[in-house]
């Protein structure tokens, strides 16, 4: 099968994404990918790129063609708005100078949503219908996630996912609690699919290596993986670290990742004197995870308390359940729910710190064995629900239906 991939977001930038265009490339389809120019996370052309280079690539037998795009810069409102703007302008005149014929359209869409305006226009250019993959919900995303709150802008951006869907027959969703919002805009239940995240197969269970457990201090080590941003509430983190400072006597929190919010975040640690309960190791590449979560004694998942959130499978969970280690999320809605379905971990309200202190103090009650046995539960309920080459395979089986 002959698949045109459209992503605003491609390889070297570290997407979901990558792994199912080479997945399905490994499975024998030809797959032809138009991108922008990498600048995520840091709003800056990657090494090797710029506004005229590399506009087009062959990574691992992929046709790559490379939209202008204006980078995000620091991430501001603006110039956020201007990126994804760009990349949907310029990747207009781009689609004209991709080669061949495509059985099939697929539009990977996790923000922002204005991406899917190019599928269609690649539906009339190739002739074939686009299916577009959801992986937030606009407008409410706007408004929670990027704190917009005016009336206007948010009818605008209503008005304008609206519009997208409405030229989709088959519109997929990351969680199964996406459909009723899509219902509510408009969309015909019959064209809503929901096919979720699975996590690389490089997220696996490993034994822990002693240069990555040399990193870690001693005591209970709870471990943050991800974007460091307002939508994952380290507010509720930071106020459970207080409370558990007369509750366990020593645990840290591991956290791996950047964000917008980790300066603000590491002021009001410093704020709290919890200096010594918190540390930051910076990113590393996803093929190392593995490493870092078998060296942890179990992984932290949090956000928000907020509709959109309580109805979002966040990113991660398929990465934490694959390296079978207990979860403690603090958590509401379908995320939470697949926590209590598993049975790998501890669940707690989203946004209520005395809660997630609870939980962790749980988890430092278990034995090693308890432990060991939510992690397996984990990894088991990871191959039933989220395991890699069955979702490629599902992903065909709707093309082909």
């Amino acid at each position: 099968m002959r698949i045109l991939i459209i992503s605003q977001y491609f390889y070297p930038e570290n997407f979901r994404i990558n792994d199912l265009c080479f997945g399905l490339q490994e499975n024998g389809h030809k797959i032809t990918v138009l991108t922008g120019k990498p600048n995520y996370p840091n709003g800056k052309f990657y090494k090797g790129y710029s506004f005229f280079k590399n506009r087009f690539e062959k990574i691992n037998g992929i046709d790559v063609y490379r939209s202008n795009v204006f980078p995000r810069g620091s991430g501001s409102g603006f110039k956020l708005f201007i990126n994804y703007i760009s990349f949907v302008l310029f990747g207009f005149f781009k689609l004209f100078f991709i080669k061949g014929k495509f059985d099939k359209i697929f539009v990977y869409a996790p923000s922002p949503i204005t991406v899917g305006y190019l599928g269609i226009f690649a539906s009339f250019l190739f002739r074939e219908k686009p299916f577009l993959w959801v992986h937030d919900l606009w407008p409410e995303s706007v408004k929670d996630a990027g704190g917009i709150n005016n009336k206007f802008v948010l009818r605008l951006v209503d008005l304008m996912t609206r519009s997208i869907y409405y030229f989709y027959d088959s519109i997929l969703v990351q969680s199964p609690d996406f459909k009723k919002y899509l219902i509510d805009q408009g969309v015909n239940e019959k064209k809503i699919i929901y096919y979720p995240y699975y996590a690389e197969s490089f997220y696996r269970v490993v034994t822990p290596k002693n240069t990555i457990k040399k990193m870690f201090p001693e005591g209970l080590n709870i471990l943050f993986a991800g974007n460091i941003g307002v939508a994952q509430s380290f507010d509720t983190i930071i106020e459970a670290a207080r409370i558990l400072r007369n509750k366990i006597d020593i645990f840290n929190f591991i956290v791996l990742g950047e964000g917008r919010d980790k300066q603000r975040v590491l002021n009001k640690i410093s704020e709290y004197s919890l200096q010594e309960n918190f540390k930051f190791l910076g990113s590393y590449p996803p093929d190392q995870m593995s490493d870092f979560f078998a060296a942890s004694d179990a992984l932290l998942v949090s956000l928000k308390d907020t509709k959109i959130f309580s109805m979002t499978i966040p990113g991660k969970m398929q990465s934490y359940l694959a390296c079978g280690k207990p979860i403690i999320a603090s958590l509401n809605g379908i995320g939470a729910e697949i926590i209590r379905n598993a049975s790998c971990g501890y669940v707690s309200n989203s946004e209520d710190a005395e809660a997630l202190a609870n939980s962790i103090c749980k988890l430092n009650k278990l034995s090693i064995e308890d432990r060991t046995r939510l992690g397996s539960n984990a990894r088991n309920y990871y191959e039933k629900e989220f395991e890699r080459n069955r979702l490629l395979k599902r992903l065909i089986d709707i093309f082909e239906k």
